[in-house]
């Protein structure tokens, strides 16, 4: 295994994403996660759906010789929600300055320039992949699984959950996270890219939005 790919994993390397719930944050406030098991079910939704195209999206930008603009602008064809791209957008400006400082590449330097505030954040997760040496199936499973460990870490600091519990929720779906990381891989190979939606999640994230106060970015 790449050490890279540890890396990246970490929710201590500096790309931003702790300060966002994915949702979790609305979806607490909306009582459709209460407990482990609530949660598993939303995790479960959001890997099959979003993760499912996040993952695509950044195997695609993984691949040598990527077409990056044609990238981003499917990213945002699948974004509805103009919540979710200004997040996602925040996220990928905040990845490519660290990757930028971590690999540098000429890759992550055009991704830059062509969006100076931001490509979307799985198109920059494919490209960091990409120059820190990893294969569009490894850029895949970080995109799957950063779909789900960022609500899940989120719902330990909202509900009080045992951080125990949830651990062992994330591990139950690691057959889940292998599936979708396989099946964006070849959907990317194939130039076909999912389109897979939560329009609920789009929901909650312009709610949360407008929120006066809230412990998370989205």
């Amino acid at each position: 295994m790449h050490t890279a790919l540890l890396l990246l994993a970490d929710g201590r390397f500096p790309a931003g994403g702790h300060a966002h719930s994915g949702g979790a944050e609305a979806a607490v406030k909306a009582g459709r996660i209460h407990d482990t098991d609530t949660l598993a079910a939303f995790l479960t939704g959001r890997l099959h759906t979003t993760g499912l195209t996040a993952a695509a999206l950044a195997a695609a930008a993984a691949a040598p010789g990527a077409d990056l603009a044609a990238l981003d602008e499917a990213a945002d064809a699948r974004t509805p929600s103009p919540a979710q791209r200004t997040t996602s957008r925040r996220l990928g400006r905040q990845l490519l300055r660290a990757a930028r400082a971590a690999w540098p590449h000429p890759a992550l330097d055009r991704l830059h320039t062509a969006h100076p505030r931001g490509a979307h954040q799985p198109v920059a997760l494919g490209t960091t992949a990409l120059a820190a040496g990893l294969t569009p199936a490894e850029a895949a499973a970080l995109a799957a699984y950063e779909s789900v460990n960022g609500p899940a870490t989120a719902c330990v600091r909202l509900l009080g959950l045992d951080p125990y519990r949830v651990a062992a929720v994330l591990a139950r779906l690691a057959p889940d996270l292998d599936t979708v990381a396989a099946e964006a891989t070849a959907a990317a190979a194939r130039g076909a890219l999912p389109a897979a939606s939560a329009p609920l999640l789009d929901l909650y994230a312009e709610q949360h939005s407008s929120w006066k106060v809230r412990l998370f970015a989205s």
